[in-house]
């Protein structure tokens, strides 16, 4: 595989065959993550990506409901980002010592669509950095410390991201963590009330849905009153829109389904328009001042990547496509029915345990409902077993069987997450619906669906190798 001073080459690299890849990946990337993803047979190399579709090495045709986590609210490589990226690709891309004009049009056009008085943007490169600067931002705006968080809530894996993100697994090997860090029930006012009482809170982040904590949709007004529960006690709202935002949840910010405007708001993965990585943080005028309004703190916050050119054109091209062709509306009218049709497999099927989210950020959680002889006599390692996997096995089931990307929620790996691009079509839609009626009809117990993910996994390979 190697040339010319032992590298590969770009061309080489895309001509690269899926056990090269793996070998690659085996030896100088993470390769427990290899092990996973071939166990599940999700390990296959994908050469083309248009809207909500994608395909193979092998020619075969995809269904993407997973959107890159929620990165993909435009589609797979919309012809406007693109082509907004190629119009600036002769202009210097990182330029520090000078005022990018696409920065500023950019920060300008998020303040126009963003809730209440939300005014100034920082620009980044991921969602983890855009918590990062918010709660820095809110730390000096506040003279506190103390930040508030949720259980089960996924901010990033940064140190301080990662120390308010509520999971023990993520959080135990990298302790000792940023200090005066409380953890809070999500979805719990009289918790949050407690914190906030000794008025030492800077902040309070949270996610309006809960995304990797398994779609965990809040009750109606428990935004609001934590909104004015901050504000009573001086402490800044951050609303962690990174997944939530730019049209998925069927408004343009899923915190405007209560009327709430965050003190500050985070944003990343939609906002490249699935082609270049950019984040931000978006804060009131008054918010900010406090915290960077005096010339010698104009530089205590910076990014060398951030505010780049060509992912700033990317996030233009990217915020004009979800308005003009009103995708939030979109997302709301095919979610109501995906999650109407959802609720009725339901009522059929004894795997299903629920079904929830809000707009197309939808949840399916599996759990068996009736343990049986099988799992008495396997003394309940098959509750254990089913506990950690099903999501994933049906995952597989879809993927192997039906070709339907998605994956499982990091926080709760029995949620499957239905997270396709905005622009989704009712087809598309119906032909998932069919995917997974046909795998819950044909499988009706964990051990069932573990014995057909094994013999699907086992054809596919099969198949492959009988080409090579």
């Amino acid at each position: 595989m190697a040339g010319k001073n032992g590298f590969i080459t770009l061309e080489e690299a895309l001509s690269l065959d899926r056990d090269q890849v793996r070998t690659l990946h085996q030896e100088y990337l993470n390769a427990g993550l290899v092990t996973l993803l071939k166990l599940l047979d999700f390990d296959r190399r994908f050469v083309r990506a248009e809207g909500v579709r994608l395909w193979d090495s092998e020619g075969r045709e995809y269904l993407d409901f997973l959107g890159g986590y929620g990165s993909l609210n435009t589609g797979h490589n919309h012809p406007r980002v693109i082509a907004a990226v190629e119009a600036v690709r002769q202009l210097p891309n990182l330029l520090q010592a000078s005022l990018s004009p696409l920065a500023g049009a950019l920060a300008k056009n998020l303040a126009a669509v963003a809730p209440g008085n939300l005014k100034r943007s920082f620009f980044c490169n991921s969602g983890a950095e855009a918590v990062e600067g918010a709660v820095k931002l809110a730390r000096i705006a506040t003279g506190r410390t103390k930040l508030i968080y949720t259980e089960n809530s996924f901010h990033g894996k940064t140190m301080g991201a990662l120390s308010v993100t509520g999971r023990h697994k993520y959080q135990e090997p990298f302790r000792p963590l940023v200090a005066a860090c409380q953890v809070i029930p999500y979805n719990d006012l009289a918790a949050l009330e407690e914190a906030l009482h000794p008025k030492d809170a800077a902040a309070f982040i949270v996610e309006p849905i809960q995304g990797e904590g398994g779609i965990n949709v809040p009750a109606p007004g428990y935004l609001k009153e934590a909104k004015r529960l901050c504000a009573k006690y001086g402490t800044l709202f951050i609303a962690d829109e990174i997944q939530t935002g730019l049209g998925r949840t069927g408004r343009m910010f899923a915190c405007e389904h209560e009327g709430v405007e965050p003190d500050i708001l985070c944003l990343a993965k939609s906002l490249g328009g699935g082609v270049m990585p950019i984040g931000a943080y978006i804060a009131t005028d008054a918010a900010w001042k406090k915290a960077y309004g005096s010339l010698d703190r104009a530089l205590l916050h910076t990014s060398t990547f951030g505010g780049n050119a060509w992912a700033c054109a990317a996030a233009i091209a990217a915020l004009a496509v979800i308005v003009e062709e009103d995708l939030p509306r979109q997302a709301a009218e095919k979610g109501d029915y995906l999650i109407k049709k959802l609720g009725e497999l339901k009522a059929t099927s004894p795997l299903i345990s629920d079904v929830r989210g809000r707009g197309l950020l939808i949840g399916v959680e599996f759990a068996e409902k009736k343990k049986g002889f099988a799992h008495k006599f396997a003394f309940g390692l098959l509750d254990k077993l089913a506990e950690e996997y099903l999501g994933s096995l049906v995952a597989g089931e879809l993927l192997n069987r039906h070709r339907v990307l998605t994956a499982y929620t990091l926080n709760n790996p029995n949620v499957i997450r239905l997270e396709p691009p905005l622009g989704v079509g009712f087809a598309e839609i119906d032909y998932v619906l069919g995917a997974l009626a046909e795998i819950l009809e044909r499988n009706r117990s964990f051990l069932g669906l573990a014995v057909s993910g094994v013999k699907s996994t086992l054809r596919i390979r099969g198949k492959a190798e009988e080409k090579r």
